[in-house]
């Protein structure tokens, strides 16, 4: 329990105090102008009301991430602690401050064209297919995710109520949210559902304090408790625990609030607080699941073995962390704690679903230069992301899902790059924070080394020994190290 405590005050600090360094080092400018009036069109660019902005922004970059992932990572032990406190104050907010302030720079410029200005012409092209794939993975994913997840919940009488019929439902949602302005339905509905997730965390806090069961503390965080994978620790922890820590999705869906943002003296509490939030939510998680698993009669052990038994669907024989959400829920909050954990594990995806598909239609409108003012427009651009994703639902993800994890933390690698470039030049431009690069190149360095070594050891990876892994892992690490000097000196010395 101290650990637990420890690490929730480490995150409110470090939103009060390094949130506020990155914020000066960034140079926030409340007098600049912000792209929600400067390119105002009533659909994408337009101011909004703080307090909503940052409950999009969090259930923008949320979803099921720092619940399921939070879940699934403390399986490996108290190190989840330690990585969703360090891995979010020093990584996670900083990645996702730096891009949607710099998006906000760039008059709210998607991500492609974001890591093309600093990292050339040939990133910018990858970046725009690769975001691209990813998002309509995303939407197609979380189509069928909370189609399943309703289906098992309400019995179904022939076609209506069945998985098909809300497979239809959450789609056709999509394409309205993609297609209305972003006040119209997002603008309304999020905050409510981005509440409702907020007071369930608030709820299972209660809990932990007040509920029976042991929590681990952080002397034995150093070694895999995990029942049932040959993955080690580390990188395995990194890569299971991604939106609770560091996610490189996020920076695919800042620059939708960069373009509502009505000052950017609010981008501190919009993106690196909503991480810190969400940072936060994925900690009780994690401390919530091992928790009750720990009180429970079943088979095991340990608490990890008690969790991992907590969480296998009777229907399915396989682990799913849904179950253990229901659980949790409807013992520890009752009737109300059934509701909020619908909202949990089928808004949630949903809420990830829809600006997933909002986010691949900017990307594609920026790199064509194609204006999204007008709603015939916006469908030209959809229609071909709606068809694709339509079809990709009825292929198996299985084999496909496995490699998210790592290209979603593949990419927040290229952004935290693309950031410390970027604070590169413009130091040596200005003569002035030569050092700023530092907030984004330490993290980079890490989940260098965080995905080079997954991609060398993972079974769906190259299968090799971990020594090995980590030899290769370390060294392409220092190579891109040594690369980012030899530049930076360039661009100081000229």
């Amino acid at each position: 329990m101290v650990t637990f405590i420890v690490s929730l005050l480490f995150l409110v600090l470090g939103y009060l105090l390094y949130g506020a360094f990155v914020n000066k080092v960034f140079g926030a400018d409340p007098q600049r102008k912000t792209p929600c009036y400067t390119s105002q069109d009533g659909v994408d660019y337009m101011p909004m009301p703080t307090w909503k902005v940052f409950l999009i922004q969090f259930l923008n970059i949320a979803g099921t991430g720092p619940i399921f992932g939070a879940i699934q990572g403390i399986l490996f032990g108290p190190g989840a602690y330690l990585w969703i406190v360090l891995g979010c104050v020093f990584g996670g907010a900083v990645h996702d401050y730096m891009s949607g302030m710099i998006s906000l720079r760039k008059n709210g410029a998607s991500l492609p064209e974001i890591i093309g200005d600093e990292l050339g012409t040939g990133a910018r092209f990858a970046l725009r297919v690769l975001s691209l794939i990813l998002m309509i993975l995303v939407g197609a994913a979380f189509v069928t995710t909370p189609a399943d997840i309703l289906d098992g919940m309400i019995p179904d009488s022939g076609f209506l109520w069945s998985k098909y019929f809300w497979v239809i439902i959450i789609f056709v949602y999509y394409i309205f949210a993609t297609l209305l302005p972003i006040d119209k339905l997002i603008g309304k509905i999020y905050p409510i559902f981005g509440l409702a997730l907020l007071i369930m965390a608030v709820g299972l806090l209660y809990g932990i304090f007040a509920y029976e069961g042991t929590m681990p503390e952080i002397t034995e965080a150093f070694s895999n408790h995990h029942p049932s994978t040959t993955i080690p620790i580390f990188p395995g922890l990194c890569i299971t625990i991604a939106c609770g820590a560091v996610s490189g999705f996020h920076a695919t869906q800042s620059p939708m609030m960069a373009r509502c943002l009505k000052n950017e003296k609010y981008g501190r509490p919009i993106f690196y607080g909503s991480m810190i939030t969400e940072g936060l939510v994925a900690l009780i998680w994690a401390a919530a699941a091992i928790k009750f698993a720990d009180s429970l009669d079943v088979a095991g052990n340990t608490p990890y073995e008690k969790l991992l038994a907590a969480m296998v669907n009777p229907e399915t024989g396989k682990p799913s962390p849904a179950v253990l959400v229901n659980a949790i829920c409807s013992n520890w909050l009752g009737g109300v704690g059934a509701v909020l954990a619908i909202l949990g594990v089928v808004a949630a995806p949903i809420t990830s679903g829809d600006t997933a598909f909002r986010s691949a239609r900017l990307i594609a409108a920026d790199f064509m230069r194609y204006k999204q003012n007008r709603i015939y427009k916006r469908v030209v651009l959809s229609l071909p992301l709606f068809v694709i994703s339509a079809v990709l639902m009825f292929v198996n993800f299985d084999i496909l899902w496995r490699y998210f994890a790592w290209f979603n933390q593949t990419l927040a690698v290229i952004t935290l790059w693309a950031i410390t470039v970027w604070l590169t030049r413009r130091g040596a431009a200005e003569g002035k924070n030569r050092y700023a690069f530092l907030i984004s190149l330490v993290p980079a360095l890490w989940m260098t080394i965080v995905c080079s070594t997954y991609i060398l050891i993972a079974p769906e990876g190259f299968q090799l020994t971990h020594l090995v892994s980590y030899i290769i892992g370390g060294l392409v690490t220092v190579g891109v190290l040594v690369w980012f000097i030899i530049w930076a000196k360039k661009q100081f010395t000229k």
